[in-house]
């Protein structure tokens, strides 16, 4: 995870047997192309392909890494609830 534009994201994914796992990176295409590829986290390896369902623009690396635990704090119909509020904003 490169620092070089300063844009953090948190991203959540939906995998193959519809689990959600969620990540932070500067490059979201790019994380996303490598958990695709078998280069990303060891959770997603065996869930392939996935699919990116959320992502959320942050300002720093730290502010990212909060976020990213917030939402892992999260019970899995909270996190589908925020993963669908964002495709369905009111």
């Amino acid at each position: 995870m490169n620092d070089s534009n300063g844009i953090w994201h948190v991203y959540i994914l939906r995998c193959v047997d519809s689990s959600l796992y969620t990540g932070v990176t500067t490059r979201v295409a790019e994380r996303v192309a490598a958990h695709n590829a078998g280069r990303g986290a060891k959770y997603t390896r065996s869930r392939l392909p996935v699919e990116l369902v959320y992502e959320e623009r942050i300002g720093d690396r730290g502010e990212a890494l909060s976020r990213e635990a917030q939402i892992k704090r999260l019970t899995a119909v909270e996190k589908r609830k925020l993963v669908s509020d964002a495709k369905h904003p009111q």
